[in-house]
């Protein structure tokens, strides 16, 4: 068969097609709905707290018995500094200011009410609920939990911007390697948060391929048949798509954002680190205008926690430009039919090729 390889079969799937885990966006209804397709669908954990995981896992367990990942940030966490906390009262005030000057009332949490999750609090929660498949972003899995979950047989899925972090996952005896291309709409899997490997995905995924020996995906710019396709023949086993599905039935995305998508132009889309301090690819506007390239941005994950209040409360006001909709620089028609449908036309045109 034409999609049967090592991922395929190492997985349990029928296509190795995997649907991108877009916290925020992603849900239970997308990831089960791309799993009962026969691809692999991916539960977006991120750094929620273990109760929250438990919970998202438990809710797509119920829509599916087929195969899924879940993936999680394995970000380092900053020190706790005098001076970052005195750097956070300060943007914390410029953003509170700045969404007033737009009509957003916001009230932004202090620094002493954030709760930071490490992804160890996660590991036991994925190992309790049976999960086999464990994608990860952000960095590398510490030895300790590497050893830990595959004893468990948990298959791990790593990823990387360049050949040097392939290189290091590879080494930690991580299964699978998602290569994300600069193309690719949201956060860069980057391991380092100040520089970041800006290397086409084409060129960086036959790079990859000739540096490792473990089973490839790729990630960035995969809209249609051909571009699948392309990266097929430069060595990917597996195939991550993540724009395509933003505004399908199943995606958490609002209309007044759908809408905001639909109309996007190629002019729009820009890698920033506005909203979460870590570099994501996303759509410009009045906030990242704003914010980008100032002293006002404070280290992941802080000021992503920051933020949140504020994208929340522009989420309810249908205000786009505080809102961050992250997205891939392969501009096509942005389905609104279901995950299923939009898997299956895309399976469909593979095959015609």
């Amino acid at each position: 068969m034409f999609w049967a390889n090592a991922i395929s079969e190492r997985l349990c799937i029928e296509y190795p097609i995997i649907q991108a885990p877009m916290f925020g966006i992603s849900t239970p209804a997308m990831t089960s709905a791309a799993s009962n397709r026969g691809c692999l669908g991916s539960l977006a954990l991120a750094d929620l707290s273990p109760d929250q995981s438990a919970q998202l896992i438990r809710n797509t367990k119920q829509l599916t018995d087929r195969p899924f990942a879940v993936n999680i940030f394995v970000h380092q966490i900053p020190e706790v500094t005098d001076s970052l906390k005195e750097k956070f009262i300060e943007v914390k005030e410029f953003i509170e200011e700045l969404a007033k000057e737009n009509s957003l009332e916001v009230h932004l949490p202090n620094f002493e009410d954030l709760k930071i999750n490490t992804y160890h609090e996660q590991i036991d929660i994925i190992i309790e609920e049976g999960c086999k498949i464990l994608s990860f972003t952000f960095g590398n899995l510490d030895g300790q939990s590497i050893q830990k979950l595959k004893e468990n047989g948990v298959v791990l899925i790593g990823t990387c911007t360049s050949v040097k972090e392939a290189l290091l996952l590879e080494k930690s005896g991580i299964d699978m390697i998602c290569v994300q291309g600069i193309e690719a709409g949201g956060h860069r899997g980057t391991f380092d948060t100040e520089s970041i490997p800006q290397i086409g995905g084409l060129s960086l995924l036959s790079q990859v391929y000739d540096a490792v020996s473990v089973p490839l995906m790729y990630a960035g710019g995969l809209y249609n048949a051909k571009t699948l396709l392309a990266s097929k023949k430069l060595g990917a086993q597996g195939f991550q798509v993540g724009s395509v599905l933003l505004a399908s039935q199943e995606s958490a995305m609002k209309p007044f954002e759908k809408g905001r998508l639909e109309r996007v132009q190629e002019e729009d889309i820009l890698l920033t680190k506005s909203f979460s301090g870590r570099y994501a690819r996303g759509i410009k506007n009045r906030f990242i205008e704003a914010i980008e390239d100032s002293d006002y941005i404070l280290p992941y994950p802080y000021h992503n926690k920051l933020t949140g209040e504020l994208r929340k409360a522009a989420k309810v006001n249908e205000n786009d430009d505080f809102v961050n909709i992250w997205v891939g620089q392969s501009i096509h028609h942005y389905s609104e039919d279901s995950t299923s449908d939009i898997l299956k036309s895309l399976i469909l045109d593979v095959e015609k090729d």
